[in-house]
């Protein structure tokens, strides 16, 4: 089964962009790498990435953290009717959605992350949900032609779909936007890209010269 193994983010300085991933997340740099971007790029890159943990007191040491090593407030974190989450971007421009499926704490942050998804925001989730069957990832959940996710392996970065419009709406964004992605998504097959423009090569190609 294909699964996505890693992310890199492309950024115009990307010591700083590795920096921000390891003082405000403490993130894996093999699962979150970095390397110099090549291309422009306007307005919303057409993804997300979000940090799920187990409670508000979670969500808002991540946030906290962030804000300490540069990143700016798109959404304050606030309850909803989901749980609790906000959202924030880094200086290299990656937006991060960080939130917990619970409304209230029982206890203290533990600044353990659950999982690291990446959402792409597509012009066709049905269509773009049948393409990335055909590459050999299995579906887990999927809500018509709103939202679908695949199967992910423990302690790789889960990958899900979502209309780009709402997307970007979530992220506190406009939709509007244009050049590069500035991120490129390791798996076992590749290299290939999918509908949206999103690129995948072969996890180990994605690392940093």
């Amino acid at each position: 089964m294909n699964s996505l193994a890693s992310l890199t983010i492309e950024a115009t300085d990307p010591a700083s962009a590795a920096t921000f991933l390891t003082s405000a997340f403490g993130l894996d740099p093999e699962q979150i790498r970095v390397r110099a971007a090549e291309a422009p790029s306007e307005g919303f890159r057409g993804f997300t990435l979000s940090l799920t943990v187990a409670q508000p007191a979670d969500v808002d040491r991540l946030v906290d953290a962030a804000l300490a090593a540069g990143a700016t407030v798109l959404k304050p974190a606030a309850k909803s009717f989901w749980g609790y989450g906000g959202v924030v971007q880094a200086p290299d421009g990656t937006i991060w959605k960080l939130a917990s499926s619970a409304k209230k704490n029982t206890g203290p942050a533990t600044g353990v992350i659950d999982d690291v998804v990446l959402l792409l925001g597509v012009e066709d989730v049905k269509a773009s949900k049948h393409f990335y069957v055909e590459q050999g990832l299995a579906v887990g959940k999927s809500f018509g032609g709103k939202y679908v996710d695949f199967v992910s392996a423990p302690g790789t970065v889960k990958l899900a779909l979502y209309k780009r419009p709402a997307l970007a709406k979530d992220a506190g964004v406009p939709a509007d936007g244009s050049g590069s992605h500035r991120i490129v998504l390791g798996g076992a097959s590749g290299p290939f890209t999918d509908p949206d423009g999103f690129a995948w090569e072969t996890a180990s190609l994605t690392a940093a010269p």
